[in-house]
């Protein structure tokens, strides 16, 4: 037998997608985004909850399994990268003093990681109060060439970058939640 798991899916219509089309959260009806920011924070929004739907129905210990020697990737790292990444975005947009780290030094927020229930739902609700800190610091500055913070960084750059930040972390969470239980990514 071997270590790796079969691929699977709970699609019908399209074996090879995650869930059918139909059942998929991240589509919504109606008409598409209306301007630059409301298309940047859709993006945002379903990248946000595709890291999530690689993350759900696994427990403690297979969210974090880590990749291979020596990565410390893992979900649940990614899930704790993603809330101190948001924290530290914040950062980005203000001259104050920086935000402390949410875990510590470099990499804590992988190898912190551990398979313990209360890690993941510390990590969860870390990732929610940071994005919801993050969205209502930016709220303040709808005008995407507004430049903020000592960098001089636009609004327009920082929402760029923060739906290429989920994207790479999502394409990694593809890989990682397939070499758990043989979920395919969609």
């Amino acid at each position: 037998m071997p270590d790796t798991p079969a691929r699977w899916t709970r699609a019908t219509v399209y074996p090879d997608m995650w869930t059918d089309p139909a059942d998929d959260p991240r589509d919504r009806e109606g008409p598409p985004s209306e301007g630059e920011l409301a298309t940047l924070q859709d993006f945002l929004k379903s990248y946000r909850l595709t890291l999530r739907m690689k993350c759900e129905g696994l427990s403690p210990e297979q969210l974090a399994r880590r990749a291979v020697p020596p990565s410390t990737l893992s979900l649940l790292g990614l899930l704790r990268h993603l809330a101190e990444v948001e924290r530290d975005w914040r950062n980005w947009i203000t001259d104050d003093e920086p935000l402390p780290k949410l875990y510590g030094g470099r990499d804590a927020d992988f190898d912190g990681a551990v398979g313990e229930q209360s890690a993941v739902d510390g990590a969860y609700d870390d990732l929610e109060r940071e994005q919801n800190e993050t969205d209502t610091a930016l709220a303040r500055h709808r005008d995407l060439g507004e430049r903020l913070g000592k960098d001089r960084t636009s609004v327009r750059e920082l929402m760029v970058h923060r739906i290429e930040e989920y994207a790479r972390h999502c394409g990694q969470a593809d890989l990682l939640r397939e070499c758990i239980d043989g979920r395919v990514g969609q």
